[in-house]
């Protein structure tokens, strides 16, 4: 993959990372409002609301943990390393970089053993209350014996496992990169005295 094709494909996952969250916390204040007015003023209740907004988190925390690391913006203590040079700080932060590769691809790992099952042996598996939309009636004939869902089957909301690690491996290996050609200095953001200034 040439340069150009790079810089595409990590500016394809921003804006897709930007538009996700941006929709699952609107999503997720929308369907919160409607069951708030519908129990307190139509006396009803949307049974699948609750598991709803709980996936909705669940995507938004995990797809927020790669934009964090895009955005430097996770809480990381940096005086200690500030007393190295240079040369030592930018191997300093390397070598954060590589540990914290090695825990994403624990993590991708992990979560990918958690959820394959969900697809596979144990595709009968449903919410407990989120109704299956009539577009994704078809995953029944693919993966649960012909048999139609009547709730949405876990392997779905289940699949940000994977999705969320696999893009945090990716903004790691995309971190480690740009420190070691000099265009980051560090997985945070480093306040500098002009900035504490500043900020008073």
């Amino acid at each position: 993959m040439s340069f150009r094709g790079k810089y595409r494909f990590a500016e394809t996952v921003n804006q897709v990372e930007e538009i996700l969250i941006a929709v699952f916390l609107g999503l997720m204040t929308l369907i919160t409002f409607s069951n708030v007015v519908a129990r307190y003023i139509f006396n009803a209740n949307l049974l699948w609301a609750l598991e709803v907004t709980l996936f909705l988190f669940a995507w938004l925390v995990l797809l927020g943990m790669s934009y964090c690391v895009k955005k430097q913006l996770h809480i990381g203590i940096d005086v200690v390393v500030g007393f190295f040079p240079i040369y030592w700080q930018r191997r300093i932060a390397l070598f954060g970089v590589a540990v914290c590769l090695a825990f994403s691809l624990l993590l991708l790992k992990g979560s990918w053993d958690y959820w394959f099952p969900f697809v596979t042996s144990r595709a009968f598996l449903e919410t407990e209350d989120v109704p299956m939309p009539v577009f994704l009636h078809f995953l029944g004939d693919w993966l649960n014996e012909g048999e139609r869902y009547e709730k949405v089957p876990r392997f779905i909301p289940y699949f940000v496992l994977p999705l969320g690690a696999s893009l945090l491996t990716f903004r790691f290996m995309e971190l480690g990169w740009q420190i070691s050609t000099g265009k980051s200095d560090g997985l945070i953001h480093h306040h500098k005295p002009a900035d504490l200034k500043k900020a008073r």
